[in-house]
């Protein structure tokens, strides 16, 4: 019998099942893998401050971060990576690379810094699914965390301002974009007819920026010019996310907000914790047990997809 396993996210918003990078990186992995996951959105609870996202829960073991989770369901015979090649595997560790280097600067100005994109879309997304106080704290919270973050990655000398590292990294940012889509040419999936934790990754980086109603991003427009990467995104959409809710995978009820006053500690006990640089693929990435890899039935999925279509 199958051990259950929870995952704990950012629910979804703006057509997307999660509006977070790495909640919709496992999300997606899981969907790729045919784990059988439950997802408990953190939304309109106290854990918006206090949880470390995504987290999957499975009997004693509580794994945090992208790389991490990955690592965990392929042990678990999970593996969406199980027939790629050596090569590939050191392919999907180079993007994934290039992603964090190049993309995930320009996504955290263009959300969290940007003034225009964070008083009209980003923080009153978070703060309306944030409880009272928190709605107060916690989106300023994640966008001193992401100027640090950028600061911190990017601000080398002779940039050591927000506004003269922009530049740098929206140019990154866009030849990250251009790679990708050379890479992927006309196929739908990175490495063959199958999406793998590649796959994954790139749905998780790319799919906001694509689908988030942004007021003011140069990066947004040049995305919706490279019309495979847009497809790519609508294609993992449409067969693997056709409802367009993290609860398609197995949700339980909704949350009853939990007790502030038992929790009001929990303000102060985190307002300093740092944010983590997300880990390079690890050495585990080909290490799952040679067994055929649990796979969600395609054309089932295509055919209901295609039966449920009005004429």
């Amino acid at each position: 019998m199958a051990v259950a396993m929870e995952l704990r996210c950012w629910g979804g918003g703006w057509g997307l099942p999660s509006v977070h990078t790495e909640s919709l990186i496992v999300l997606a992995y899981a969907k790729f893998s045919g784990a059988k996951v439950t997802v408990s959105p953190i939304d309109w609870t106290w854990k918006t401050l206090t949880a470390t996202v995504p987290e999957l829960l499975c009997a004693d073991s509580a794994v945090q971060e992208p790389t991490h989770i990955l690592s965990f369901l392929r042990k678990q015979r999970f593996n969406a990576d199980h027939e790629l090649t050596a090569r590939q595997g050191a392919d999907t560790m180079a993007y994934i690379a290039l992603l964090e280097e190049k993309l995930r600067p320009a996504l955290l100005h263009t959300f969290w810094v940007d003034a225009e994109n964070y008083a009209n879309l980003t923080r009153p997304w978070f703060a309306s699914h944030s409880p009272f106080p928190l709605n107060f704290f916690v989106p300023s919270r994640h966008a001193n965390t992401a100027l640090s973050r950028i600061l911190l990655t990017k601000g080398e000398a002779p940039l050591h301002r927000i506004s003269e590292v922009e530049g740098k990294i929206y140019s990154d940012a866009k030849e990250c974009l251009n790679l990708l889509s050379y890479r992927l040419g006309s196929a739908n999936y990175f490495f063959g007819n199958l999406p793998t934790s590649l796959d994954a990754f790139v749905f998780g980086f790319v799919a906001p920026l694509y689908k988030a109603s942004l007021p003011s991003s140069p990066l947004q427009s040049h995305l919706k010019q490279l019309d495979n990467l847009t497809r790519f995104c609508d294609t993992i959409l449409t067969v693997y996310f056709s409802s367009d809710h993290p609860c398609k995978i197995s949700c339980p009820p909704p949350l009853v907000q939990e007790t502030m006053d038992a929790n009001l500690q929990k303000l102060t006990q985190l307002v300093n914790k740092e944010s983590n640089l997300i880990e390079k693929m690890d050495d585990n990435l080909r290490s799952s047990p040679q067994h055929k890899p649990h796979r969600p039935d395609l054309k089932h999925s295509l055919a209901n997809e295609k039966s449920s279509t009005p004429a």
